[in-house]
């Protein structure tokens, strides 16, 4: 069984239902939004990978670039190796600071939910601050029905 068969459900190909499923269909479009699947990373860590993976490109280059000369026999390729295990050592610290940078955002901005988080403290400061003004507004609006109340224009029940 073709596949223009199955979609027109038994009906012999080329008939009127046939031409009405394919005249039916939706023509597919060239860019489909699709949802993110992780979220955006926060802009200093990212700032961070970009300079990692740079730094991390270039020592690749550089060590390909001693081997090379290493092979030929050429005079650069003394420098180049020393250049290249200082490269990898920029290259570790570059990574390490993603690491740090990440982890250091997370505290701040309140991802990580471990009880000595800073971020905890602060949201939980600023809720108190929330609750005092929520009071405070309460009080106001009451003092002011209350006042209403004492003329004695209505009686209480």
């Amino acid at each position: 069984m073709s596949t223009q068969e199955r979609g027109s459900a038994g009906a012999p190909v080329g008939t009127a239902s046939a031409d009405a499923v394919d005249e039916a269909r939706i023509p597919r479009q060239l860019w489909v939004e699709e949802p993110a699947g992780r979220r955006r990373m926060p802009d200093a860590v990212r700032t961070a990978a970009v300079r990692a993976v740079l730094i991390m490109a270039l020592t690749i280059i550089q060590a390909v670039i001693a081997f090379l000369c290493t092979l030929a026999g050429s005079w650069l390729a003394f420098p180049m190796v020393l250049s290249s295990v200082a490269s990898t050592v920029v290259a570790t610290w570059a990574v390490l600071d993603v690491w740090v940078t990440r982890q250091v955002w997370n505290q701040r901005h309140g991802v990580v939910s471990v009880p000595s988080s800073t971020a905890r403290q602060m949201r939980r400061e600023r809720r108190r601050a929330q609750r005092a003004a929520r009071a405070a507004e309460r009080d106001e609006a009451d003092g002011r029905i209350r006042g209403r109340r004492g003329a004695g224009d209505l009686s209480r029940a």
